[in-house]
């Protein structure tokens, strides 16, 4: 249970990273994940590392500069212009469905404008899911010029597209719905310099 927990990347560049696991018993028609970063990198980062082994970004969440998020589905992405943060914590939420090609990207309990991602494509099951790197290969293939330095938590990932009333749960830390991967159980391994701390404050 890591409720109130976070992960410090400690190194910068680093090859660090943490492997996640979930049960996946299908592909994904949809999914929502999110998770909380702490940062002062400016340049680019990955936070979120979902790779199959037809496709390496197969769902990423990437920070090519403080401005911006880049949201991949299937080696695709769409980018989401943003405020650059004032240095304090941010939380994102993204979420897509494969029906219709809606990619919603949520900042700190806030949506974006909507935007069309992969219409019908299926995520595979089958996959390697990492924090702080970004996965060139299969559960590898590194650049340490794009890996996380600094603060992760509360990580989600479901199969589902969360409700707006939930994306908004997600980003106060209520009560959420079972998710594939959650922070309260989550299932995961420490590869390298990465320490398990107590968070500084809400």
């Amino acid at each position: 249970d890591l409720y109130r927990k976070v992960f410090v990347f400690r190194k910068d560049p680093s090859d660090a990273y943490v492997v996640l696991r979930a049960e996946l018993e299908q592909p994904l028609q949809n999914f929502t994940v999110c998770l909380r970063s702490y940062t002062d990198l400016t340049r680019p980062h990955s936070l979120f590392s979902y790779a199959t082994k037809a496709q390496d970004n197969e769902i990423l969440l990437f920070k090519p500069k403080p401005s911006e998020y880049r949201f991949y589905v299937g080696g695709k992405f769409v980018t989401f212009r943003i405020p650059e943060g004032r240095g304090d914590w941010e939380h994102v939420c993204a979420s897509w469905e494969s029906a219709t090609g809606i990619a919603e990207f949520w900042l700190n309990g806030k949506p974006w404008p909507r935007k069309g991602l992969q219409r019908g494509y299926t995520v595979g099951a089958e996959a390697a899911i990492l924090l702080g790197q970004e996965q060139d290969a299969f559960g590898g293939g590194f650049d340490v010029y794009n890996s996380f330095s600094g603060e992760l938590a509360d990580v989600h990932l479901w199969d589902t597209g969360l409700s707006p009333e939930k994306m908004r749960a997600a980003y106060q830390s209520l009560r959420l719905p079972p998710a594939l991967l959650a922070w309260k159980s989550l299932s995961y391994e420490v590869k390298g310099d990465v320490v398990v701390k107590s968070r500084l404050r809400e």
